[in-house]
């Protein structure tokens, strides 16, 4: 002891009033609603640039959204928070994996706007949060409650209903859900979130990608298309952006309720601008989804356990 006596600065607490908590909540909802509204409408910017083969829409996605998140985190200073995880061999082995997910997802993503078939990608966005507490389960041990067996219960019974009913697997709404799911417990692994994540997954992703993108089927490509598809990195990130800031703002229960808000309107833009046909078989499988998602959602509010949001690391 040196016989001076310490003074601790007493800790300042910084509490917001009421109308500023108000204010940042009014802030989050218009963020995630406008995330959602933007996934929910981006098959229209996919069905603009249709001619181009589904394998180069994805490489030019990935190389787009590199360019633009290299700007993005430039101008947020974020450089800071990505060179540790560049350097963390496990962090990087499972984003390599997040990665090779997230290409999976976008690819049949964009074949399904491509090939009409919307209303299988938008059921498997409404599976995707059903199957989420599945991996759970299953690889994280959490336990079901009675209520969320039911749910999973009626999700199984969809999908098994569009496979009996249709005359075919439903190989995109599983593809896209089972992509989506694990690439959620992939990204539970690492602590970044979402928009970070995503600029060093497209990086891994760039070498093939410029492969692809040297190969003479990717010079095919329209003026017009290749301006629309330099906008790729923008369409991607932005909602991203947005995204990030209604987690800021608003409790995950609530953001778990807005995740719903993508795949209506998907459903809504394969109905009314692609005139996809919904016929009794996949009527009856969206019913049984939605019943499911209202039990599930039920559930969550009763016992105040709210539902996991895609793309949320813990």
């Amino acid at each position: 002891m040196n016989g001076k006596s310490t003074q601790i600065a007493p800790t300042t607490v910084v509490v917001e009033s009421p109308e500023a908590t108000k204010r940042s909540s009014r802030t989050g909802l218009l963020c995630g609603l406008a995330s959602y509204v933007c996934w929910g409408f981006i098959p229209l910017y996919f069905h603009a640039v249709s001619e181009v083969p589904p394998i180069v829409v994805l490489c030019h996605r990935i190389v787009w959204s590199v360019l633009f998140l290299i700007i993005v985190i430039s101008l947020r200073s974020d450089w800071r928070l990505v060179w540790p995880v560049l350097r963390n061999r496990q962090a990087m082995l499972l984003l390599s994996a997040g990665a090779a997910l997230i290409a999976v997802n976008w690819l049949v993503f964009i074949y399904a706007v491509m090939s009409k078939q919307l209303l299988q990608a938008s059921l498997g966005y409404f599976i995707n949060p059903l199957l989420s507490i599945v991996l759970g389960m299953v690889f994280l041990r959490e336990r079901l409650r009675g209520w969320q067996w039911l749910a999973v219960g009626l999700g199984g019974v969809a999908v098994l209903n569009l496979a009996f009913r249709t005359g075919g697997f439903p190989w995109i709404a599983l593809s896209l859900a089972g992509s989506f799911g694990f690439y959620g417990l992939v990204r539970k692994k690492v602590q970044i979130d979402s928009l970070r994540s995503l600029l060093v997954e497209t990086i891994i992703l760039l070498p093939p990608a410029a492969v692809v993108l040297a190969l003479p089927l990717a010079h095919r490509v329209s003026p017009g298309a290749f301006g629309l598809l330099s906008l790729a990195g923008i369409v991607t990130a932005v909602p991203l952006i947005l995204f990030g800031a209604a987690l800021q703002r608003l409790t995950l229960s609530t953001m778990g309720f807005l995740q719903y808000v993508g795949p209506t309107l998907q459903f809504l833009v394969a109905i009314v601008a692609f005139h996809e046909a919904l016929d009794p078989a996949r009527l009856i499988s969206f019913g049984l989804c939605w019943l499911a998602i209202a039990v599930y959602a039920t559930d969550s509010v009763v016992t105040r356990d709210p539902q996991p949001v895609a793309d949320e690391p813990e």
